[in-house]
């Protein structure tokens, strides 16, 4: 059933990092309702097939139109049944449906309001439109990311979207739950992608601070610059991963890769001398292919593991070992995590496992009369 089970969480359709934070709290077992707007059904910006979007899963769905004061007044009427509400728009647009933190607040004391935008509720960027790309830009992360006289790349969507939006909202809306517990009182949780971004550079910011990082791409421990840590195209032009940072482990892996007589490795923390060894070590590791270099070091010390296309990854043996992927009516995705000893977590119901919007009130304590007059009305 999942260690959130009981919890009760109103979620307001958005795009990004909300659905994926609430998925994130859906799939430890909270009971979300995902209120959708009625006019359009879905976001007019969603990028994703309803019936395939692996974000909305675990969730019920009711559809209100948010322009009338009853579908208002029906939403309000969830909410003071909830634990806690997300919702990811821009600054002011919850206060001008008569849904912001005040009113709800007012209507629930212990509500938790977490509210996900990518600048933050305040400042002076908190209007302006952005994505992933953009809030990662502004903690510093983007431009340490790349190869060495190359621009700076995005890393897909995970460091800010998933990492600085998703997973510090449902760490923020999961810590004001457990306050709440004790306190009876609720409190607006202000989720921004640049914040959680600028705090995912923690590790990096403490090495600049020692000295040990510089501002060029591609030349320091963690971001490629280090001959032990970094990506090696194989034989077959696919690639290993190799990250044998301390010196027992970098020792191993020169030893299984023939390195070991080699003088010129000796100098693992010379600085000067990893471009050269760079150079050396990816001729050798072009001589035999990934799965024959996998077959002599992946499972031990040597810290080295393939890299494995999105084809491949469910199909790998740790991967199957642990269920890291299941499939869900043909889909395949990433399992819920982590992983509970007691309160294991239900397999994931799909994005179209939404239910009967009169039964999904019902569950939330609407009359039978009341979904009838919100059907009447066309709030429903």
């Amino acid at each position: 059933m999942g260690p959130l089970h009981g919890i009760k969480v109103v979620e307001f359709a958005a795009l990004g990092p909300a659905p994926m934070g609430t998925m994130l709290l859906a799939d430890l077992g909270a009971q979300v309702v995902r209120i959708e707007r009625k006019t359009s059904g879905r976001p007019t910006a969603d990028l994703f097939d309803p019936k395939i979007d692996i974000l909305n899963r675990n969730r019920q769905v009711v559809a209100l139109d948010l322009k009338k004061p009853e579908g208002i007044a029906a939403a309000l009427q969830l909410i003071a049944g909830a634990d806690a509400l997300i919702e990811g728009f821009r600054p002011g647009v919850m206060e001008r449906l008569s849904l912001g933190p005040d009113v709800c607040l007012a209507r629930n004391p212990r509500l938790v309001y977490g509210r996900m935008t990518g600048w933050g509720q305040r400042g002076t960027l908190a209007q302006a439109a952005g994505h992933d790309i953009n809030y990662l830009s502004l903690s510093g992360a983007l431009h340490a990311i790349g190869e060495k006289g190359g621009k700076p790349v995005a890393p897909l969507n995970l460091v800010a979207d998933c990492g600085g939006g998703a997973l510090f909202l449902a760490m923020g809306v999961m810590a004001a739950l457990l306050e709440a517990k004790g306190s009876g009182k609720g409190q607006v949780v202000d989720v921004a992608m640049t914040d959680g971004c600028a705090t995912l550079m923690t590790m990096m910011y403490t090495l600049k601070a020692m000295g040990q990082w510089t501002q060029e791409r591609g030349s320091n421990l963690l971001d490629g610059g280090a001959h032990f840590y970094d990506t090696y195209r194989c034989q077959d032009g696919k690639y290993i991963s190799i990250g044998p940072i301390e010196p027992q482990f970098y020792a191993l892996f020169l030893e299984k890769a023939g390195l070991a007589a080699d003088p010129d490795f000796k100098a693992q923390w010379d600085r000067g001398q990893w471009p050269a060894l760079k150079e050396k070590l990816a001729a050798v590791l072009e001589q035999k292919t990934r799965d024959e270099w996998c077959a002599l070091m992946e499972g031990t010390d040597a810290c080295v593991a393939p890299v494995l296309d999105m084809e491949e990854a469910p199909h790998h043996p740790h991967n199957v070992s642990r269920g890291t992927f299941i499939e869900v009516e043909g889909v395949v995705q990433p399992a819920p995590a982590p992983r509970f000893s007691r309160t294991v977590p239900d397999t994931p119901r799909p994005p179209t496992d939404t239910g009967v919007p009169a039964e999904v009130l019902a569950q939330w304590g609407f009359s039978a009369d009341e979904v009838a007059r919100l059907q009447a009305c066309g709030a429903l």
